[in-house]
């Protein structure tokens, strides 16, 4: 299977150390979806860029942990085998700490539920109103994914 991750990070911003363990766990996450040819970008911002683009494109004037905003258009290479761009990925690098102490988590576990939750809605994937509790079990089928997908990632480290 082959896919394309493209990660950066907002302007102002430096980029963290672990930056480059990104684009191959985003990969395995695809590839254990198995997805092909999908085309992802992930983009690392600070509360106020993500506040602006909440507001912009949810009408809810706050930060937020993560948003998706898919493409879904489709492309040719030049081998002639089709591609989909899916759309991108942004999270906020201020909200990982927050979640990861309310859900009592590390800042690794919260970093890559983020990435696998991206993904999947930019995959179609919902979760209406339902969302992650601290201690409970989802009910949700996207949630439910979600956290399986991450048990099956347990052992892998992008912040370390």
């Amino acid at each position: 299977m082959s896919n394309s991750v493209l990660v950066s990070v907002q302007e102002e911003m430096e980029a963290p150390l672990w930056l480059s363990k990104i684009e191959p766990y985003v990969q395995q996450v695809l590839s254990a979806l198995k997805y092909d040819r999908e085309e992802i970008s992930v983009l690392f911002c600070n509360d106020a860029f993500m506040q602006k683009l909440n507001k912009q494109y949810r009408n809810i004037d706050a930060a937020t942990d993560v948003l998706s905003f898919e493409n879904g258009d489709e492309y040719s290479d030049e081998d002639g085998k089709t591609w989909r761009s899916m759309g991108d990925i942004i999270i906020s690098l201020d909200t990982v700490p927050k979640n990861a102490d309310y859900f009592g988590v590390s800042q690794n576990e919260e970093l890559k539920r983020l990435l696998i939750h991206g993904v999947l809605h930019l995959n179609g994937f919902d979760h209406g109103d339902a969302h992650i509790e601290p201690g409970v079990e989802p009910e949700d089928e996207m949630l439910k994914l979600q956290e399986s997908l991450l048990r099956g990632f347990s052992d892998t480290t992008i912040i370390g």
